[in-house]
Formats: structure tokens, sequence, C-alpha cells
């Protein structure tokens, strides 16, 4: 039997990535998916996603929508539970970036991170947490990062975001334990994305590496075994816990 068989997950921020792997990696294993995407760059790839895994046998539904906006996050939770009729996981992926020292950064710089990055979590996590005290059941993984546990300069309302959703994360482990209901955090480190190309240019790759033990960027797929093994029973007695997949690097 797989591991997620008989499950239906929401990622948000799927399209490409991190969600991406971690979509594809949940669908390997048996789960129906629910995912949303909110940019129109990213229909095709979404769509390509649907396609290859619904000629499979899986069931799987993209949705493009803005995890940092809560009237979205309403009509896209009501949407896959007309469609799924319930969700037992929910992994929080949404995220950007918009580094700047803090001489230079904006209010709106900053608010537009702590919108999708932190704001997102909350909203998705009141919506999918009805159906599953309802059940009785349930793991919620939120994508943190190793700048929220470390901090890094230039990535001030990056870090803040992130190290929020781990507190966001602890607090949540103890509201919602007695229903049993997980909720977990994902630290990854720098990881080989769209969203991490920037390092390669000048020397910014070899200066990080030399900081990370294991000397080397993870893939998604690291990412997205975490995420699998805290969505599946094998991480049934883990909750409040911060995974960092980072190689090492906050050691």
């Amino acid at each position: 039997m797989k591991l997620l068989e008989n499950k239906v997950a929401i990622v948000t921020g799927a399209a490409r990535g991190i969600g991406e792997a971690i979509v594809e990696k949940f669908a390997e294993q048996g789960a129906a998916v629910a995912f949303s995407y909110v940019s129109d760059s990213s229909t095709d790839k979404a769509n390509a996603l649907v396609n290859k895994w619904t000629s499979k046998g899986i069931r799987i539904k993209a949705w493009k929508s803005n995890a940092g906006e809560l009237a979205a996050c309403e009509t896209f939770v009501a949407e896959v539970l007309k469609e799924f009729g319930t969700v037992d996981i929910c992994v929080n992926n949404a995220g950007i970036s918009k580094d700047n020292l803090l001489l230079r950064m904006t209010p709106e710089q900053w608010e537009s991170v702590l919108q999708v990055n932190l704001n997102s979590v909350f909203y998705m996590t009141k919506q999918i947490i009805k159906p599953m005290m309802k059940a009785r059941s349930g793991s919620i993984i939120n994508m943190s990062s190793v700048i929220g546990v470390m901090g890094n300069a230039g990535q001030a309302s990056y870090a803040a975001s992130k190290a929020g959703i781990i507190g966001f994360t602890k607090s949540m482990a103890k509201e919602l334990g007695s229903r049993n209901i997980r909720c977990n955090a994902i630290a990854p480190g720098f990881v080989e994305t769209d969203m991490t190309s920037y390092l390669h240019e000048g020397d910014s790759a070899a200066k990080y590496l030399t900081d990370i033990p294991l000397g080397k960027f993870a893939k998604t797929e690291d990412i997205a075994n975490a995420a699998l093994f805290l969505a599946s029973d094998m991480g049934s007695y883990i909750t409040g816990q911060t995974i960092s997949v980072c190689g090492g690097l906050n050691i």
C-alpha cells in the first residue's frame, strides 16, 4: 500500500519548485491532490502537472488562487471540499522574497512578503482545520526556512515571515493536538529552484557552499521527502517540530 493511499492533500504555491516536487511526491504515493498557483505564467505548468497524474489514475486538480488573500483561501478550500469531500493534509508552501537591506526596504516590500509568506499560513490553516477537527485527524505542514532560524543580512522581511511560521506552527500543535491534528514546519536551506537561481551569480554559490557541511544545495525532492514523512503515518507521533533540511547549514 502506498504511504498516502486514500488521503486528500492541499498544496499551495505548487506549480513549480518545492511545491511542484511535493505534488509529484504525494501523487506518486497515492494521494488525491488539490494545488494552487497564482501567476498566469504558471498555468501551462499547472495543467501539465494535472494531465501527467490524471493519465496515471490520480485525482488531481489545480486552482489559480492567491494564498495571500483571505477571500481567495476561503473559496479555494470550499471548492476543494466540494470536489474531494475532505482534506487530510495541507502543505502551506506559497512564498515570495523581496530582499533588501533594511535602510532601503519599503513598507510595501515588507508587507507584501509577510502577506504571502505568513498571512497565507493563517488564512489556509483557519479554513482547513474545520474538516480536520470533524475527522479528528490531519497533518499540517508549513514551509519555513533556515533563514527564519538563522536570520540573514538583507532578508529581514523574509526571515521575519519564516520565523513567524515556526511560532505559529508550535502554537497550532498545542491547540490541535487533542484532535489528533499534527502541525509541523520544514526549514529548507538553499534549494535548487528558480527562486534561488541568483545564488549562482558571481561568487555567491561558492560562498554559501563553504558554509554547508554537506557541500551542496538541496534538490526539491529532498524537501518533498521530508513533507512525505510528516504527511504520512511515519510521522504520526511528531508535532510542533521544525525539521531543518539544510545540509547542516544551521549547525
